[in-house]
């Protein structure tokens, strides 16, 4: 899809005041979500500016159906979706975010996730504003559930992004810290003026989006890290008000049809996701489904958002996780948010050798061949490696763009 031709979205829509509809605040102040129904409504219309997208349907009835992911929430005119960016204006849906972020920050590349794409190399993560989902636990509420004009006041067209990763050094941009499911089409213009520059496109996403608009976004991404959330039904409607097959389906799709190198990341919550059978589960379908190559993670929960009662992960949960996980067959599992170098570094599956030692995100040792192989035994690691890794280590950049 080319730069829409209307240009980037003048900002987003103002909205005086605010009204609580069905539990999910519409205003400028503090964000307050309860509980969201598939289907969004606004209970007052508002003037919105932005730009046009396509993945939307008119109904017979004069509602506009956003059509990007499974909540496919009707519009009338003014009314914004439960992510808060996508809205009806114009006799069509418009992206209200386009061109506006939340941030810049050149981070270690292991940060996304990603442990075997391009190990050591820098990467320039953004993102927007809004969601998808609900996720009680979100860990980046104050984006993904803000609904402020202060916390996307960032201005960046393609094209300038493009240049300041190429200035940065950086070889890979990152759409991140909100999902880039509702801003797609601004992340596949930026990452198609990117690849021309040989600069990777990366997406962290929970993979939740329908079947046409998944087909034609990851046309543009190199890598992504799919935040598989549980391995329940009911964990995914009661705690992120969302579900799971359109998730799976968006892995089974990343394996079989597409080139994009992906890994998945689980965050554990104590009583709600951690137990033995869920991740035996969670493993079992990874190996079946994807492959036993596909490297998984397995992230601390800490108290945030709207899940403080919970207590924090204790580290003993992931080391079991990680165990399950390799007993059930798959061949490369981490933990992440807690600091246990061993278990966030890189083993050959087939000797057990060492291939790529961490502490956080240093690299202190690698011993891949030129071939991508293990020096020790010769058996291939899978991913995306060059012939020496980067060395940007666990620095953290913040970035602020020239217009």
């Amino acid at each position: 899809m080319a730069v829409h031709a209307r240009g980037q979205a003048g900002g987003i829509g103002g909205v005086e005041g605010a009204q609580h509809f069905g539990g999910f605040c519409r205003g400028v102040h503090h964000p307050i979500i309860n509980h969201m129904a598939a289907e969004t409504t606004l209970a007052q219309a508002q003037t919105l500016t932005g730009a046009p997208t396509r993945w939307w349907t008119k109904l017979s009835d004069g509602r506009l159906r956003c059509d990007v992911c499974p909540r496919e929430c009707k519009m009338r005119e003014g009314q914004r979706g439960l992510c808060f960016v996508r809205g009806a204006a114009d006799d069509g849906v418009v992206l209200t975010t386009y061109g506006r972020s939340s941030g810049f920050c050149v981070d270690p590349i292991e940060k996304k996730p990603l442990n075997h794409f391009l190990p050591g190399t820098p990467v320039l993560s953004f993102g927007t504003a809004g969601c998808n989902l609900a996720c009680d636990f979100c860990q980046n509420w104050g984006i993904s559930k803000s609904r402020e004009m202060d916390s996307v006041a960032s201005t960046g067209r393609p094209e300038v992004i493009m240049r300041a990763a190429k200035q940065l050094g950086c070889r890979s941009i990152a759409f991140t810290y909100n999902d880039p499911v509702v801003f797609l089409e601004y992340a596949m213009d930026i990452a198609k003026v990117c690849r021309a520059e040989g600069i990777k496109a990366v997406a962290v996403t929970a993979g939740y989006m329908n079947a046409g608009p998944r087909e034609e976004f990851y046309r543009h991404i190199d890598a992504a890290n799919i935040d598989l959330k549980a391995f329940t039904e009911g964990f995914y409607r009661d705690i992120t008000k969302g579900q799971l097959e359109p998730v799976k389906e968006t892995l089974i799709y990343l394996k079989r049809e597409t080139k994009v190198w992906f890994e998945i990341t689980t965050l554990l919550i104590p009583g709600l996701n951690d137990s033995d059978a869920e991740i035996i589960s969670l493993s079992e379908w990874i190996v079946d489904a994807l492959g036993p190559d596909i490297p998984l993670h397995f992230s601390a929960f800490k108290p945030d958002f709207r899940m403080k009662d919970r207590p924090a992960t204790p580290p003993e949960t992931l080391f079991r996780a990680r165990r399950l996980a390799r007993a059930a067959g798959v061949r490369h599992v981490y933990v992440g948010n807690i600091h246990a170098p061993s278990r966030a570094s890189t083993w050959c599956h087939a000797c057990g050798g060492s291939l790529i030692k961490r502490d956080w995100y240093d690299i202190l040792e690698w011993r891949l061949g030129p071939d991508g192989g293990c020096p020790d035994c010769g058996t291939p690691l899978p991913g995306v490696f060059e012939e020496k890794p980067g060395t940007w280590g666990r620095k953290r950049q913040s970035v602020r763009l020239a217009p």
